[in-house]
This record gives C-alpha cells, sequence and structure tokens, in this order.
C-alpha cells in the first residue's frame, strides 16, 4: 500500500515506542515525515526512515510548548509545502501515585504534556491540514482515559481530555474537511512501560502481561500504529471524532469473574 505518497505528516513522540512505529509505517507508504520528539533518539528514527529509502526530518522539540509545536507546524511546511497529517502521540506517565499523594506541580506537568500538547497539534496543525483542502490529526489518548484503573489519576484525567478534545474539536472543525479521531491504547511495550515488561521477563511471569484482556497478552508499538494509520489515512474518510480503543478488549466488559475458552463458568 501508498496511503501516504505525497503527504507531510508529522508526528510528535517519535523518537521511541508508538511514534516511531507509526513513523516507520507511514513513511514505508510514502509519507514524507516530520519525526519531532524531546529525546535527541528522534534522530534515529529519521535515520531508520532515511536508510529504508523514506524521507524524513528529525526536530527536537517539548509537544507541550506552544512555541515548538509552532516551529515544528512551519518547519513541516517549509519542507514538504504543507501538512496533510499530524498524529499527536507525545506523552508522559506521572507515575502511579494516588490522589492524595500526588503533588500539584506534577498533576500540572502531566496536564501540559498529554492534554495541552494535543490541543496545541490540532490549534495549529488544522488550519494548514484545511489550506491542502483537508487531512487528518489523530491523538493519543488511554483506555486509562476511558474509565478507571489503567494509570494514575494525573494520567487518566489527561487521557480524559484527549478523548472529549476529539470529540469537540470535531465538531469545531466542521466544514474544514479536516477529521480528528484518538486512539487508545491498553499495556503496549513502549520506553514508558518498559519496566513493567523488562520485570516480567526478569521475574519469569510474563504469561501475567495483559492477563486481564481477552487476548492474554500486551500490545507492540506496530499493532497501534496501524490503527493510526488507518485513521490518518482516505480509508478512514468517514471517520471523526472517535476515541478507538486498541486494548485487546479490555474496555468491552465491567470486571467480572473470568471464564476461559471451552470451560463452564462455576
Amino acid at each position: 500500500m501508498a496511503r501516504f505518497t505525497g503527504k507531510s505528516i508529522i508526528v510528535t513522540g517519535a523518537g521511541s515506542g508508538i511514534g516511531r512505529a507509526a513513523s516507520l509505517l507511514f513513511a514505508s507508504e510514502g509519507g514524507q515525515l516530520l519525526c519531532a520528539d524531546k529525546s535527541d533518539a528522534v534522530n534515529e528514527t529519521a535515520a531508520l526512515i532515511a536508510s529504508a529509502g523514506g524521507t524524513a526530518h528529525a526536530l527536537q522539540i517539548d509537544a507541550g510548548t506552544e512555541e515548538d509545536v509552532v516551529r515544528a507546524v512551519n518547519t513541516a511546511c517549509d519542507h514538504y509545502g504543507g501538512l496533510d497529517v499530524m498524529f499527536a502521540n507525545a506523552g508522559i506517565s506521572g507515575g502511579m501515585a494516588n490522589i492524595f499523594d500526588t503533588d500539584v506541580s506534577l498533576i500540572t506537568e502531566v496536564l501540559r504534556v498529554n492534554l495541552i500538547g494535543p490541543y496545541l497539534a490540532i490549534k495549529h496543525a488544522a488550519p494548514k491540514i484545511a489550506e491542502r483542502g483537508g487531512g487528518a490529526i489523530v491523538l493519543t489518548a488511554s483506555v486509562a482515559g476511558i474509565r478507571s484503573g489503567a494509570g494514575s489519576p494525573a494520567y487518566s484525567a489527561s487521557k480524559a481530555g484527549v478523548i472529549n478534545l476529539a470529540m469537540v474539536s470535531a465538531q469545531q472543525l466542521s466544514g474544514s474537511n479536516v477529521r480528528v479521531n484518538a486512539i487508545c491504547p491498553g499495556l503496549t511495550e513502549t520506553g514508558m512501560t518498559k519496566p513493567t515488561f523488562d520485570y516480567a521477563r526478569e521475574a519469569g511471569k510474563t504469561d501475567r502481561i495483559g492477563r486481564l484482556n481477552p487476548l492474554r497478552r500486551g500490545a507492540q508499538p506496530e499493532e497501534l500504529a496501524k490503527v493510526a494509520a488507518f485513521l490518518a489515512s482516505d480509508d478512514a474518510s468517514y471517520v471523526n471524532g472517535q476515541a478507538i480503543a486498541v486494548d485487546g478488549g479490555l474496555s468491552s466488559s465491567h470486571p467480572v469473574t473470568k471464564q476461559e475458552y471451552g470451560k463452564t463458568a462455576v
């Protein structure tokens, strides 16, 4: 497939995990990438794309700072003549402290990166995408934003905000032909979750990773990247204002006694 031939695409959080996997996938389908990340690992992502024959430019930014987001949008437009797709994927976890042990400064920082970042991406990317006749904005939310049990209060609140932001912005961009959707990853092996996966492997407990979802496993970044690419492409031309859970089925149920396939519940 070559769904993104000639398309100018920005991916934030492109230095690792879902952002890197999406950047590689977009580029493999003809996209011209601006890979943005706070970490200098973003240069490696761009180099991987270039070594595979793709087109990419790396830029180190803070996705929660307006000046940096403006710089990323302007850089993509300068390099590729405009902008067609924005994948606002950058985010931080903020740890696992409960409400009473979380400092306000931590909540503020999590909201700045995880929620204000996507807001800024929409604010500055949408007009440029509209100028090209339309396109797509994809936001990375989380199953933690759907209901309790998948993240800290700060992280969960930020991702719930991203889900609502996708809905509100889709409405406010009515008539622009700019679609806005969100993906809601479940447990996925990224830089953010690496300690969890590493611990499970060292302890010989990999069978416990993702055991609460029906697929009984965690996800790989490439699996999330494929859904982001679908939403960014014309294949999803009538999908707008949605939050798509990509979680192995975790969010499809309220807590129940688990029933094994082929066995009778007792």
